[in-house]
């Protein structure tokens, strides 16, 4: 059997094969309504965004970013998962996956300092303007701007404290919503990256400086959601490995050292990425040009990865995990491209993927 259709159990959850879905952001939910209602909430949208991949056999699914506080949103027309209303939304979405075999997962976030932002479609891009009417004040690790955007509010001690209770109450809220694994994102340069990141972060408290400092708040959010995560459901942890800087940044070594750290304290697994939170930053973007990350950490932290990034063809991704690099790989602009690459990967694989019977005639 290809290894990639294999399937994979973490804790009392299993993948029916290792090709999961990355999130990616889709800046499709309503930023405005009478008294808020329905803000950042799931629509048709996202439901047929999630669930055709589904049907296309992929075996884990991922959602976009989806803010624990509506701050944390990177634009007004991200997803949430602060209130009851989104929770009902999500419910009907992980039902359909789950009724298909595939694993529903969230990715809980907080956007930091890069909040409060325009779409990618939009002109002018980055920071919504002051005083703009869906625009709201940015908070990060320390009040240091991300490029050209707006510079954030430091964050105090008791505010990250109030931050680490949201994340816990929205993984409350997302096992109400039917997900069966939580990821909280760590990564591409939003709130708990930027703790981490010496670039970002020029605190000279509990939470800054070494990096036992920096990873301080990453380890508090990640504790905060297993506490509350049943003990047969798994955590997973994206981070970006290393910020692709010289000096001064992130670097796959603190990755090695951070992934130990969650490992002590209950995830199952990370998902490696990399870069995010240096505006310039000179990333040799290529073909598995991230794998190695994801490698290092399976094999130095001894805890299960995933590698992301240019995955594109399925002897490519069999390669992956032949070689032991990683223990699944996770497709995003490929998936946004295909969404029946696991199904088509399967038939160039020799591989038979359960059959839908709506779609047996093709």
């Amino acid at each position: 059997m290809s290894l990639l259709f294999e399937p994979l159990a973490l804790r009392d959850v299993t993948a029916p094969n290792r090709i999961w879905m990355a999130p990616m952001c889709q800046y499709s939910a309503p930023a405005e309504g009478p008294n808020n209602e329905g803000v950042g909430v799931p629509g048709p949208w996202h439901f047929q965004h999630l669930a055709s991949r589904a049907v296309g056999g992929t075996g884990l699914i991922l959602t976009e970013a989806t803010a624990v506080t509506p701050e944390g949103r990177i634009s007004p027309w991200d997803l949430g998962i602060w209130n009851d209303d989104q929770v009902a939304a999500f419910r009907r979405i992980t039902a359909f996956l789950r009724e298909l075999g595939t694993v529903p997962g969230i990715q809980l976030a907080h956007a930091g300092r890069k909040a409060s932002s325009a779409r990618p479609w939009d002109t002018p891009g980055g920071s919504l303007p002051v005083g703009h009417a869906l625009a709201w004040p940015t908070v990060g690790p320390s009040d240091v701007a991300f490029g050209a955007m707006t510079a954030p509010a430091e964050l105090t001690v008791e505010q990250i404290g109030l931050v680490v209770r949201r994340f816990a109450e929205a993984a409350q809220r997302a096992l109400a919503a039917g997900f069966q694994v939580a990821e909280v994102h760590g990564a591409h340069g939003y709130l708990v990256h930027e703790f981490l990141s010496p670039y970002s972060n020029h605190r000279t408290d509990a939470y800054g400086g070494p990096v036992q400092n920096r990873m301080r708040f990453a380890l508090e959010v990640t504790e905060a959601v297993r506490a509350v995560w049943p003990d047969e459901l798994p955590v997973f942890f994206r981070v970006s490995a290393t910020d692709w800087l010289d000096v001064g940044g992130w670097t796959a070594d603190d990755s090695v050292l951070l992934a130990k750290e969650l490992a002590a304290r209950g995830v199952d697994l990370v998902d490696v990425s990399t870069g995010g939170n240096v505006p310039d930053a000179r990333i040799p973007v290529g073909p598995d040009y991230q794998v190695p990350f994801a490698a290092r950490i399976r094999n130095e932290a001894g805890l299960a990865s995933a590698a992301v990034g240019l995955i594109t063809d399925p002897h490519q991704a069999e390669s992956i995990l032949a070689s032991g690099d990683a223990d699944a790989v996770l497709l995003g602009r490929e998936l946004l491209r295909d969404p029946y690459w696991a199904r088509h990967a399967a038939a160039t694989l020799g591989h038979e993927l359960p059959k839908l019977d709506q779609y047996a005639r093709a």
